[in-house]
């Protein structure tokens, strides 16, 4: 990586150093490749095409599905020093017009765009005259049918595709499954680009379903949950527009703040309400699903599931807008059987056939998960494809909870035997209230009364029956099928099971747990009280500016300065977050109030640590780049290398690069021409600028960006004489 992007990332993003993937997706994009980036929320994904947006010439194309994404977005590009703008419906035609100029005459590097703008004709002229060096396509996913949110306006992006057929693409999602993943690429016509898969593990985010209670004792947890994050930004998801309402009045007269969220409302209600959320002035926002997709702010503290999500992929999107900073976050759904009747009501009202289907296979998971046994944060990260090392994720409600094995042979036996003995086409309600003696018009119609196991189970209840025949489920002793109305049956290892009398141990939970997640030791012990004079400097600065209090800085910033206590511009620089435009900006504001509290409290300065975690990584033995530092020194070719390593080459020589950054030797005289490396050292010295796209094109399509930095990595091995090096 160049010293130019680093510089980049300090100077205008304020970061010392990446997350994971972030460099490895700026490399390849900065060569001119092809991206799928599946990251989960907070990964980090914007900075994927911002960084390389301001190392290529030309304009940067980002489709974004929402005006308030967009907007923050910019909000946040434009405090960094970043010339952004973006073009969408809430602007008048001449608004338009300026920007267009601005985008054609250099002075707006990043252009936010709607994707129905695309079909605009205006819009189709300009980008005739346009010099677009990259193409960024947000929230991918909406381009796919088989994806939780499709928009058909996103189709359209198969046109800018092919108007720019040279120039990278970028599509970046936080949720998206194997279909949805091979759909993406199909529409977009990306098969020769690379997919980057971050882990999906959010560890900051803890998991937790309330389903023993009532639902009429939902409200009641809810405000304690309120009262533990009391002035923390919090969203409760709720299923209709009127329960939205409801559930506001109710919290009003509780003394909460709250503002609901709804497609029911006046547009201007709905974009007043959401700016009260963002810009702190209201803790609390009730919404439907309508809410959130285009949400920046990174401090929301808790995420309420108040009825139960449609699909596993919007759940997992929606707990998401929790802790974007990486700081510690709660995700509660509140969970009770009727939510799958009212979601398969509204399933029921579908015409299409396979539509349907979906959907309904879709909600299947969602139940799942719901009634889940064991660690939800497995399944969540299961469902997407990725294996959880740790057998206890610390961060969920089973994991933290007090359980207890418990022998559950003669209850396994009788839910199999009442499968079996109601032919096996029913499901686990009836089964359940077979067991349990129920004088249901069902039961006494099917004449499952006059069963052998008719009411065998009476000290169970209802959900612990369904609860532990779930569990039979997960170990293999029962199964469900598919449908509307899904029958239990027991297949062959659940009969041998009973016909051998094996015993069975199962887990169950002693209690239901409370508090935040047990593993959390990572946040700073910092000052209560400057953190709190802190975010008052901060509203009271982005009230001036007309932007959202995060913009200004984030919480991992304020608490990194109330830690920290930076009593002068260089100290301050070093905090998080703190970039040459904010330094410049805010630095001697934020330094003036942190000294004079230090004074008032007798509190010293604490020096920040210089960021080391890149050296590690690199030189770590057993880390990925080691591996290929091995494969590297038996003398394999590249391009065995990255099908052994199951990499691009690009990423390959992307290693090597980093590994002879870090002293380690790195000869790779042997894997270049000697005549084709004499004319790729001419362009590299007499190119003014450090990208290589720049010497690529001086030299032709017949040379890839791969054996320019092969050339490169030579040249940086023996400076002094390349030609008899080789």
């Amino acid at each position: 990586m160049p010293p130019q992007v680093l510089d980049l990332l300090k100077s205008r993003f304020g970061y010392d150093s990446f997350l994971p993937l972030q460099e490895e997706i700026v490399r390849h994009v900065l060569g001119r490749e092809h991206s799928l980036v599946l990251m989960p929320t907070g990964g980090g994904k914007s900075l994927c095409y911002q960084l390389p947006a301001l190392c290529l010439e030309g304009l940067t194309l980002v489709v974004s599905p929402l005006i308030a994404l967009m907007k923050d977005q910019v909000d946040a590009l434009r405090a960094n020093g970043i010339p952004a703008a973006f073009v969408n419906s809430s602007l008048t035609a001449s608004e338009v017009g300026r920007i267009h100029t601005a985008a054609l005459t250099g002075r707006i590097k990043i252009l936010y765009i709607a994707p129905e703008r695309l079909t605009v004709p205006g819009f189709v002229s300009f980008l005739d005259s346009a010099s677009v060096s990259l193409i960024a396509i947000d929230e991918a996913h909406c381009i796919s049918e088989w994806g939780h949110d499709f928009r058909p306006d996103y189709r359209s992006l198969k046109t800018l595709r092919a108007r720019f057929p040279d120039v990278p693409c970028i599509a970046l999602t936080a949720t998206a499954t194997e279909r949805v993943r091979e759909d993406i690429v199909a529409q977009l016509d990306m098969q020769d680009g690379t997919t980057f898969t971050s882990s999906f593990n959010r560890k900051n985010l803890t998991y937790s379903v309330l389903s023993v209670l009532p639902k009429s004792e939902h409200f009641g947890e809810l405000l304690r949950l309120l009262k533990k994050h009391r002035g923390e930004s919090t969203i409760i998801y709720c299923f209709s527009r009127k329960g939205t309402e409801e559930l506001v009045a109710d919290l009003k007269e509780e003394g909460l703040s709250a503002l609901p969220y709804h497609a029911g409302l006046d547009a201007s209600i709905r974009r007043l309400n959401q700016e009260r959320f963002i810009r702190d002035e209201v803790p609390i926002i009730v919404a439907t699903i309508a809410f959130g997709m285009g949400i920046d702010k990174p401090d929301v503290r808790l995420i309420v599931h108040y009825d139960m999500p449609k699909s596993v992929e919007g759940y997992y999107q929606e707990t998401g807008r929790a802790g974007r900073d990486g700081l510690p976050s709660d995700c509660v759904l509140f969970y009770s059987p009727g939510d799958r009747s009212r979601q398969e009501y509204w399933i029921g009202q579908m015409e299409d056939a396979e539509e349907k289907r979906r959907a309904r296979r879709k909600l299947d998971g969602m139940v799942e998960y719901s009634e889940l046994t064991g660690c939800r944060r497995s399944y969540l990260l299961g469902y997407f494809g990725e294996e959880l090392d740790e057998r206890n994720c610390g961060g969920c409600d089973f994991c933290m909870a007090d359980v207890e094995q418990f022998d559950a042979t003669v209850i396994a036996q009788k839910i199999l035997s009442a499968v079996i003995r109601t032919e096996e086409r029913y499901g686990v309600a009836h089964v359940a209230d077979v067991l349990r003696g129920s004088r249901s018009k069902k039961v006494i119609d099917a004449g499952h009364d006059k069963l052998s196991v008719y009411g065998i189970a009476r000290d169970f209840l209802r959900d612990e029956i369904k609860t532990i025949s779930r569990q039979l489920m997960e170990v293999g002793l029962l199964c469900k099928g598919d449908g509307e109305y899904p029958t239990l049956s027991v297949p062959q290892a659940g009969r041998e099971f009973l016909r051998n009398r094996a015993t069975l141990q199962l887990t169950r939970k002693k209690e239901r747990p409370s508090g935040r997640r047990a593993f959390d030791t990572s946040r700073l012990d910092y000052d209560q009280g400057l953190f709190d004079l802190l975010r008052d400097v901060r509203r009271v600065l982005a009230e001036e500016r007309g932007i959202p209090p995060y913009v200004v800085f984030g919480d991992v910033s304020l608490v990194q300065m109330a830690y920290f206590l930076p009593q002068s511009k260089e100290s301050f620089s070093r905090i998080t977050g703190v970039g040459a435009t904010k330094l410049e900006e805010y630095g001697q504001i934020f330094v003036k109030h942190i000294r004079e509290y230090a004074e008032e409290n007798g509190l010293e300065e604490r020096e920040k640590p210089l960021e080391r975690r890149r050296s590690r990584s690199v030189r770590r033995p057993g880390s990925t780049y080691a591996k290929t530092l091995e494969l590297f020194r038996q003398g394999l070719p590249i391009d065995e290398i990255a099908t052994r390593r199951e990499r691009s080459p690009g990423t390959i020589i992307g290693h090597l690069e980093r590994l002879a950054a870090h002293g380690e030797e790195i000869d790779v005289r042997n894997l270049l021409e000697p005549e084709r490396f004499d004319l790729i050292r001419k362009e590299l010295e007499r190119s003014e600028t450090p990208w290589l796209s720049a010497v690529r094109d001086a030299l032709g399509d017949g040379y890839s960006f791969d054996e320019i930095r092969l050339a490169r990595l030579a040249l940086q091995r023996s400076p002094n004489s390349p030609r008899e090096s080789l």
